[in-house]
């Protein structure tokens, strides 16, 4: 256990930089109210897990463990509703079915990258994200959105930051927190901590195990964090923010 800790620290290189602070009210409410903690991720190939070597190495799984480990007097449950390939309209269209009806107090919606690398427009994807967000909060759930993924190779979409934007700026209009990928994976990468491997498989593209785990560790931090107070410690990343 303390040589998986001391390896889990490499995770937070970075955090006092990209901080990841939830707002959670309807969590806090549901864990003090029934002692119970439901998340749903939903998304595409990250949140299914592609790239991992098994099911129990994708993020929803390890956040499952890790939120189950710092809340042990809390029934924690992390369901995965991700499927590789889906844009965020696919994901809106099962948003009842796959996401309402499980009724969680928290959903982690990871999406956008498919919309930005097939140019779905701006603003069509602006009304995706705003009608995904608003269906979750008016259900009583917790919203939080993740940023798309650093890339090593990102120049290939000459419009990525353009649809990080997109994502960013809807979020903060509806109140939804958004759990910064892009700047902790940049940061992971500049670290020196991680070989390219750990981080990003062979395609470029999809995460792999190490990758999964530190990101599952940076959400239970933040989730936990806003749950319970705790504090996670902060590990400074590089000062230059280009």
């Amino acid at each position: 256990m303390a040589l998986a800790a001391k390896a889990d620290m490499r995770c937070r290189f970075g955090s006092a930089q990209h901080p990841f602070q939830p707002l959670l009210p309807a969590a806090t409410t549901a864990l003090r109210e029934t002692g119970k903690l439901t998340i749903v991720a939903i998304g595409s190939s990250t949140t299914a897990g592609s790239g991992a070597s098994a099911e129990d190495k994708s993020y929803p799984a390890v956040l499952q463990d890790e939120l189950r480990r710092r809340l042990p007097n809390a029934e924690v449950s992390v369901v995965n509703k991700g499927v590789g390939g889906q844009s965020a309209y696919e994901m809106l269209l099962r948003m009842d079915t796959d996401v309402i009806e499980q009724k969680p107090s928290i959903v982690i919606w990871q999406t956008v990258v498919n919309d930005a690398i097939s140019h779905v427009g701006e603003d069509k994807l602006a009304k995706i994200l705003r009608k995904g967000i608003q269906k979750v909060q008016a259900a009583g759930i917790d919203m939080v959105m993740m940023d798309l993924p650093w890339l090593p190779r990102e120049g290939r979409y000459p419009r990525y930051e353009d649809y990080r934007a997109v994502l960013k700026k809807t979020a903060d209009e509806h109140g939804a927190s958004v759990f910064p990928r892009y700047g902790m994976m940049r940061d992971w990468s500049r670290s020196k901590r991680f070989t390219p491997e750990e981080l990003v498989g062979m395609d470029g593209v999809h995460m792999v195990d190490a990758g999964y785990r530190c990101l599952a560790i940076r959400i239970a931090d933040g989730i936990a964090g806003a749950l319970t107070g705790a504090k996670p410690d902060l590990v400074e990343g590089p000062k230059s923010t280009n």
